[in-house]
């Protein structure tokens, strides 16, 4: 008897946004950078989703408008199977408890005029998720449980170091009791033995609060040890799509291949085939008429010039978009 796959938590279907390169006081701008074109994705409750691509794919505007801190131009968002277009101002307000984000650069994340009590304290009452006689109680419980002493309360950002703030982003996350968190590069910007306490971390929480991640981030090695699944973004699109050990194990779009090259081994004697893209980057400007990834693609074939891939699922669950699997 076929199992029936649970209903997301999170879905994105075919979200675009774009930005205006110039703004004008009469009329309309009529030359716009392509962030996001067309992205689609299922978040499961409890699992991990990794985003991954170079600067500028738009892996970043992707969170934001899950996060709803942007609008998308076209296409749908929806949690728990409602719209976030179709949502009132109430609705709106528990979505924004809901979904909770973790920025890239604690050191920039964090109000340094706040200490950190007060800053959890401001988030509960806006919230209205603690009795004010239970204040506190709650912000020390928050500090716990990112693994930081409760007497911190009293102490201002600037007094900790960058692994420590990143702590902070997490509990100031975590406090609304969120079932959704979008980490936008959450350890890129620390030392490489502090972002595996802050993964495990990540980990821990996840498994105590059975919270659905988006992890957004370019270090694939990250990504294979967090992610259950992961998307491979250019130019604004998802060009493979799959569970994380089958995409890492059998890649099948020639951007995805290039990726897991450059990817370093721990062991001096092992010998990896580096793929070296070359070519030039096509602008967000201006699109490219056919695939997306055709002007620096090595497996390059002329139809990919004029003609966009179709989606070829290479299993029930794995899929890339690439002529390259069609005849």
């Amino acid at each position: 008897m076929q199992t029936q796959t649970p209903s997301p938590i999170l879905q994105a279907d075919r979200i675009e946004k774009r930005f205006p390169l110039e703004h004008k006081l009469i009329g309309r701008s009529r030359s716009f950078i392509y962030a996001v074109n067309g992205v689609s994705f299922r978040l499961q409750r409890g699992k991990t989703l990794g985003l991954v691509g170079e600067s500028g794919c738009g892996k970043s505007t992707v969170g934001r408008l899950i996060c709803a801190l942007d609008q998308p131009d076209r296409g749908e968002i929806r949690f728990k199977g409602a719209s976030l277009a179709d949502m009132d101002r109430a609705a709106a307000k528990a979505y924004h408890r809901q979904v909770q984000m973790i920025f890239q650069n604690p050191y920039t994340a964090l109000n340094p005029r706040l200490r950190v009590g007060q800053m959890l304290e401001e988030i509960l009452k806006v919230h209205q998720l603690s009795a004010p006689n239970h204040l506190a109680e709650r912000v020390e419980q928050c500090l716990v449980d990112v693994g930081l002493p409760a007497e911190n309360r009293h102490r201002y950002p600037f007094e900790f170091s960058g692994g420590q703030r990143q702590r902070l982003c997490i509990a100031r996350a975590l406090a609304v009791q969120p079932e959704v968190i979008v980490c936008d590069e959450p350890v890129s910007a620390l030392d490489v033995s502090i972002q595996a306490q802050i993964l495990k971390l990540l980990q821990t929480l996840q498994e105590q609060y059975q919270l659905a991640y988006l992890f957004i981030s370019h270090d694939l090695s990250v990504i294979y040890h967090v992610c259950d699944e992961v998307c491979i973004m250019y130019l604004g699109k998802i060009v493979e799509q799959g569970p994380v050990d089958q995409v890492f194990r059998s890649a099948a779009h020639p951007y995805t291949r290039a990726l897991l090259s450059a990817i370093p081994t721990p062991d001096p004697k092992a010998r990896r085939k580096r793929i070296i893209l070359s070519g030039e980057i096509p602008s967000p400007s201006q699109p490219p008429r056919g695939c997306p990834f055709f002007s620096r693609c090595p497996e390059r074939l002329e139809r990919c010039r004029q003609e966009p891939p179709p989606r070829h699922h290479l299993r029930h669950d794995h899929f890339s978009d690439c002529w390259l699997h069609h005849p």
